[in-house]
């Protein structure tokens, strides 16, 4: 049986095991008929062009883990970002942990999808917020029929959330292969300020695999700081799709930090809908072997007076294989909008590659819109220049790739958070250079 058949044939009895009320249930029979029709994508689908998910279907996928695996915080402590105190939402094989976890409802939700799913008191904001802007195709559909686990934050009017929140799902390998498809609900409202971090760990060698969704909405004014880490075991494979919406003067930022996986492909879509706003993509993607990631991203201005920045880095070794599909997207009536996107790549390998497509699609006359690519090898004269000082080739490398990304880091806002990643960096290029932050 495929992948296909047998999440079609499990829906049913998905279903009878919740308890969610007729409108919920409704949106889920609606999704699960796109999934029917569409199926998942293929390589003959334009935006799925380079990505091909034969191998990751292939597997015979337990659609809920069935063991009850306790971990101990010191066992996982080093996927938690532990330098400064964050409200946290972990879940295990899907099951959220409660020993883990730091929720809150003081002021703000800080909470779980389920109970906002299934208890009265939220539902005035699902029944606003919840599958309003997630694109109708495939795998977005596939999520929202089966997702019944995940994280819900809910912002009010004019609050910040004093300190980070932490989303981290955990797959222990109980199951010889598991998929997992959690479900992210994430609300500011007018002049609202949160930061949030995701991470996606598998503890072992068994197959994973993630079909993530995840909503953000931004009121008036509204601050949403999005950090995304990825780096996973090699036979964990990871598709993200994240939905934007965005209103008058608010900014979003999202970042994304791909450093392991087998696969990962990253659906970005941010939609612009007021004037003012400021829209920021930025990623560093550094892998080897033969693992594979695509960033596929969408900004669609609707409103005038708008911008956006996409920045990404690439560095590929081995067989390694890079993605970059990024689109823009100007409505007629989007007048006086700056639209920026670069995407620059270092090929390490002979054997590695890119395949980069930046796209600008504008009706409107009165803009400033921008795209490049670069792909390329390191500066074999700088390299040169550096080891007559007396800085090893290794480290030299290191040293030009690390300045490479650096742009990229110097964005982020979490001090603690930037140095993780400053870590993850050399240790991804395999060499300790001891960074001055």
């Amino acid at each position: 049986m495929s992948l296909k058949d047998k999440l079609l044939s499990s829906y049913l009895t998905f279903q009878e095991n919740t308890s969610f009320d007729n409108s919920i249930l409704d949106i889920k029979d609606q999704a699960i008929k796109v999934f029917e029709t569409e199926g998942f994508p293929s390589k003959k689908d334009e935006n799925w062009k380079y990505t091909s998910l034969n191998s990751v279907t292939k597997p015979d996928y337990s659609l809920v883990s069935h063991a009850d695996d306790a971990i101990e915080f010191k066992d996982v402590k080093q996927y938690f970002l532990n330098d400064i105190d964050t409200f946290k939402i972990v879940f295990i094989d899907g099951v959220y942990s409660s020993y883990l976890s730091e929720t809150t409802h003081d002021g703000v939700d800080v909470c779980l999808l389920s109970s906002a799913l299934t208890k009265p008191k939220f539902k005035q904001v699902i029944d606003v917020y919840f599958n309003k802007i997630a694109k109708k195709e495939s795998l977005t559909a596939l999520n929202t029929a089966f997702a019944k686990e995940g994280a819900y934050i809910y912002v009010p009017k004019s609050r910040a959330v004093n300190k980070p929140i932490q989303i981290v799902h955990l797959s222990t390998g109980s199951e010889a292969n598991l998929m997992l498809q959690p479900r992210n609900l994430i609300v500011a409202e007018e002049n609202a300020e949160v930061q949030v971090i995701e991470r996606h760990q598998s503890l072992s060698s068994n197959a994973v695999f993630t079909n993530s969704v995840t909503e953000i909405y931004a009121g008036k004014h509204a601050r949403v700081d999005y950090y995304k880490i990825q780096n996973d075991k090699e036979n964990a494979s990871l598709i993200d799709n994240t939905h934007i919406d965005q209103q008058e003067s608010s900014e979003v930022s999202v970042h994304t930090f791909s450093f392991g996986g087998k696969l990962t492909r990253n659906n970005l879509n941010y939609y612009q809908n007021g004037e003012h706003i400021n829209s920021i993509l930025k990623g560093v993607t550094i892998i080897e072997d033969k693992q594979h990631v695509d960033h596929n991203t969408l900004v669609h201005h609707r409103q005038p007076n708008c911008e956006s920045h996409q920045d990404y880095k690439g560095i590929f070794d081995d067989r390694a294989t890079g993605v970059f599909n990024g689109k823009v997207v100007v409505d007629d009536i989007a007048q006086k909008i700056n639209a920026y996107q670069s995407n620059n790549n270092i090929l390490v390998s002979d054997k590695a590659s890119i395949n980069s497509k930046p796209q600008l699609e504008i009706f409107a006359d009165d803009v400033r819109c921008s795209h490049g690519c670069t792909i390329g090898q390191l500066d074999e004269d700088a390299l040169f220049y550096m080891r007559t000082r007396g800085i090893g080739k290794k480290e030299g490398r290191a040293l030009l790739m690390y300045a490479f990304a650096n742009n990229v880091l110097e964005s982020v806002k979490i001090p603690q958070l930037k140095a993780r990643i400053t870590n993850l960096i050399a240790e991804k290029l395999g060499v300790n250079i001891g960074f001055d932050l």
